[in-house]
């Protein structure tokens, strides 16, 4: 379930791959929020991607619609 998804797993995710099965969203969709500079997707080296799942859980929360809890 989402719940144990957010209880377990690690803390970060790397790349888009990750974030987006944890998102239960597309790749491509994935990278075009991590361009928003609200969205807690980081590219720190200028080319991989990561996420802290407890950010990401916390977004989702505040956007409109939230409630949304991290997949596996």
């Amino acid at each position: 379930s989402r719940f144990d998804a957010l209880t377990s797993g690690p803390e970060k995710l790397w790349g888009l791959g990750n974030i987006a099965r944890a998102l239960g969203l597309s790749v491509d969709t994935t990278r075009k929020l991590a361009a928003r500079p609200d969205v807690p997707i980081y590219q720190p080296d200028g080319r991989r991607y990561f996420a802290v799942r407890a950010e990401l859980n916390a977004w989702l929360r505040r956007k409109p619609g939230g409630g949304r809890r991290l997949s596996a």
